[in-house]
């Protein structure tokens, strides 16, 4: 480390520290003050598309808020999530700018329509991993991890729970910033209140942590973090590394990968409602030798992150004092049992 850096015990204890004020906003615009171009993509509960505000050409995204009935007005889902985005402000999470409405016409027998304004971001991490001509270098990945749970560890300090934590929800622009979306799924959380049960009906089956999948209600931020772990392993692998294509098939390659829960491994598997109703095979856990391939940190980091207890799984700000970001990447090589590093 050069003469004038931090040491590692210092960048370790602030890296958790940085305070963001929320952000204040004004009111909302017109959806003629944009001009809409081509559809991007689908949120949790909206679609989106790409805008350019015609007066500042600001490229932004635009997410229509789906209303089943304007009788009925504005879902509480969505309601809940302009609640949530209008509190943070991090520069990795992505930033609601501002709400844009289109007023109906009863003439033409139109409706009208709500539109959630965010920063246009060029990329999302599951099309770049999907893309052949894309690849990361170890100082991009490590970059890309870092920002991810500086943005979850933000979320969780400010008790939010984001519930569909996956590589399409994380948006990366040009320059390299990184930014986590989509808060559709989103809740506020209380960390004292153990006892209090959610809905089990979140996140993407492939990003779902075991508890979820045996019939939790009652989960904390940990939910989050085996999401981010099983993102850092799709960095690596370039694709989903648990691709269930069922609930029952999850837990088998979860299983598959990080062992069989038992006494031992997960004390309270049992207490949970769906455990017991099936039958096993016994695995041993193998997520290290799994990625052995890949950077040793990294994937102790992953293996962290993917523990099969929620109690036992790295916290965000856990994960950010992880030895990976403080030394150098080292990489196995191929038919050997040596190593490279970029450092000593």
């Amino acid at each position: 480390m050069h003469s004038g850096s931090t040491t590692t015990s210092d960048a370790k204890r602030s890296s958790t520290k940085k305070k963001f004020e929320p952000r204040t906003f004004t009111g909302c615009s017109k959806i003629e003050d944009y001009e809409t171009r081509n559809k991007i993509g689908e949120g949790t509960f909206g679609e989106v598309s790409f805008a350019q505000h015609k007066k500042t050409e600001a490229k932004v995204a635009l997410k229509r808020i789906l209303m089943h009935s304007e009788k009925e007005g504005i879902p509480i889902t969505a309601l809940r999530e302009i609640k949530i985005l209008k509190s943070l402000n991090h520069p990795n999470i992505v930033p609601l700018l501002e709400m844009a409405i289109k007023k109906g016409d009863k003439s033409s027998r139109s409706r009208g329509s709500i539109f959630m304004v965010f920063p246009y971001m060029d990329y999302d991490l599951a099309g770049l991993l999907e893309n052949p001509a894309v690849r990361f270098n170890q100082s991009q990945i490590k970059s890309y991890i870092k920002q991810l749970l500086e943005g979850t560890y933000y979320l969780h300090q400010h008790n939010i729970l984001h519930r569909d934590m996956k590589g399409a929800n994380i948006l990366i622009d040009a320059q390299g910033n990184l930014k986590l979306a989509d808060f559709g799924l989103a809740r506020s959380f209380n960390p004292e209140d153990p006892n209090k049960a959610y809905t089990t009906l979140v996140v993407t089956r492939w990003y779902r942590p075991p508890e979820l999948l045996l019939g939790a209600t009652k989960y904390n931020a940990a939910i989050d973090m085996w999401g981010v772990g099983c993102v850092i392993g799709e960095i690596f692998k370039r694709r989903p590394i648990l691709t269930g294509t069922s609930d029952i098939d999850q837990l088998e390659k979860i299983f598959e990968l990080c062992g069989t829960p038992n006494k031992h491994n997960w004390p309270s598997v049992d207490q949970l409602t769906d455990w017991g109703k099936i039958q096993f095979k016994v695995y041993q856990r193998n997520v290290l030798r799994r990625f052995e391939q890949y950077d040793r940190l990294a994937i102790d980091l992953m293996d962290k992150l993917l523990a099969l207890e929620p109690a036992t799984r790295l916290t965000a700000g856990e994960a950010l004092k992880h030895d990976y970001f403080y030394h150098g990447w080292r990489i196995a090589v191929p038919g050997t049992k040596e190593w490279v590093s970029d450092s000593a």
